[in-house]
């Protein structure tokens, strides 16, 4: 199977008719220019693949300046397009303090919220391709104890959408432990409002999710995808509950917030509620590199499988990513560009991500072939830097403009100019 550029140029061309350009269309490459699919990610020039070969050094100049603005101590940066790996690199250091380790391509994070595509959403995938989980039926219907009246009509697509009518937090780790406590108070606390008239983004939507799984599996989350996933694509960074004991381990972790309660949080999950969830939840607990995830986000791409190993379908992929609902940017699990997106202007309408509280971000584009993982500490030290959030967008935004066979198309302009 090949990719031809010049036919991804043309169907770009013909979505430029129906929008503004922001920039000058570019020579497109010769017709006879090609790229042959791959199984695996491949490390290859940008050039090789549309880019400009600026984007290496211009993608430097920005997470560095990020940086230098209190972003975050350090950040590992992974770009790809068509399976080639075009950039795979750590900027800055792991931790503020001074002789801390610098990052690299295998520094790990606290994925904070990737947690819930990464596992959770990928689990049920699973599930319902094997015709083990029905995403229309009622969370009661996998969950008995799920039983209050005013929650009999929330599904598990409602949880998968954030539709469910769960609140969006509440502080249950402070008298809460365990799975079995947090699905009685979670039963037991009063709806935001009626399942199904609205999103609101909530957590418990996936400790909810969590449960229904292992319900369905007899076994823990984290022992599934682990099984299931991870360990078929050779993800071998990525996990839940790291062994604090192992000294070249925690080496290789980013300490997150200096916390008043618990102390420096160094290699156990950040998010409270996980944490008193016993480190696995639906929610958050996963920890990961850069290179990892990029195998990960590339099994995404080629359509479900990676190496020969088949972890998904197609079809299932297709209709997971895309949205949902006309009124809400949510897919099922993972999120779609929408307002002013951490996506930045030029991810396509069909791009799908999602970020972590920690400081983490995915966004596939699958119209241009491109992926862009940012993983970063922004918690570090005290839970307050923001300026993550203009850094999403910036090395966004610099991936997209460094591409020179297609059009750039400034589709969030487009968003803001569209009546819903």
């Amino acid at each position: 199977m090949r990719i031809d550029l010049p036919l991804a140029t043309l169907v770009l061309l013909g979505a430029c008719a129906r929008g503004a350009v922001t920039a000058p269309t570019p020579v497109a490459p010769a017709p006879t220019a090609r790229i042959t699919a791959v199984d695996s990610l491949v490390v290859a020039s940008p050039g090789a693949v549309g880019f400009d070969a600026a984007l290496p050094a211009r993608l430097d100049s920005v997470v560095r300046l990020g940086l230098e603005q209190g972003a975050a101590p350090g950040a590992a940066l992974a770009v790809g397009r068509y399976g080639r790996l075009v950039y795979l690199k750590g900027l800055g250091t792991t931790d503020y303090a001074a002789g801390a380790s610098a990052v690299d391509a295998s520094t790990m994070y606290d994925l904070a919220s990737l947690t819930k595509v990464v596992a959770t959403t990928t689990a049920a995938m699973i599930l319902e391709e094997e015709g083990k989980l029905d995403i229309s039926r009622t969370v009661q219907s996998y969950l008995p104890e799920f039983n209050a009246p005013d929650k009999a009509a929330i599904t598990v697509r409602m949880l998968l959408t954030h539709r469910g009518g769960l609140e969006a937090f509440a502080p249950l780790w402070k008298d809460t432990r365990g799975r079995a406590d947090y699905l009685t108070k979670i039963n037991a606390r009063p709806l935001a409002y009626p399942p199904g008239t609205k999103m609101i983004y909530s957590d418990w939507d996936y400790v909810l999710t969590q449960d229904v799984i292992e319900r369905i599996t007899g076994t823990t989350l984290d022992a599934f995808v682990a099984a299931r996933v991870f360990g078929p694509l050779g993800m071998t960074s990525t996990r839940f509950l790291p062994d604090t004991t192992d000294a070249a381990l925690m080496r290789r972790i980013a300490p997150t917030e200096l916390d008043s309660l618990r102390g420096q949080i160094h290699g156990t999950v950040h998010d409270p509620n996980a944490w008193a969830l016993g480190g696995v939840s639906g929610h958050a607990g996963l920890f990961s590199d850069a290179r990892d995830l990029a195998i990960f986000v590339q099994m995404l791409q080629n359509g479900g499988s990676y190496k020969g190993t088949r972890i998904l379908t197609p079809s299932t992929i297709a209709r997971w990513t895309s949205p949902q609902d006309p009124h809400s940017s949510r897919a099922l699990g993972w999120d779609t560009p929408s307002d002013v997106s951490s996506a930045g202007r030029y991810f396509s309408p069909r791009s799908f991500g999602h970020t972590g509280f920690t400081g983490t971000s995915i966004w596939v584009d699958p119209e241009r072939g491109v992926f862009v993982i940012l993983l970063m500490n922004r918690v570090n030290p005290h839970g307050i830097a923001t300026r993550h959030t203009q850094l999403r967008r910036d090395v966004a935004d610099a991936v997209q403009s460094a591409i020179v066979d297609a059009p750039l198309i400034d589709w969030e302009a487009r968003r803001a100019t569209t009546p819903p």
